[in-house]
């Protein structure tokens, strides 16, 4: 278990867009993940965000995010 400043925020704008929230403060629905590709690739296989958004998350998005985690976790 850790706390939220030490997860990752993957959040859905109102555009219907998913992206992550560095922050933890932008407006729309969000849903927390490790910042690890390890733990990313756990919750893609286990559907984790798709539970959380209550919506099928298309795999483009999955990529997109993936490519935003490893910016961040080089930095």
């Amino acid at each position: 278990m850790k706390t939220k400043k030490e997860m990752m925020r993957v959040l859905k704008t109102e555009d219907g867009d998913f992206i992550i929230d560095t922050t933890g403060k932008k407006n729309g629905r969000g849903a927390y993940v490790c910042p690890s590709q390890e733990c990313f690739a756990k919750a893609v296989k286990n559907r984790g965000l798709e539970r959380s958004f209550k919506q099928a998350i298309p795999k483009e998005v999955y990529e997109k995010l993936e490519k935003e985690l490893a910016t961040l976790e080089i930095k």
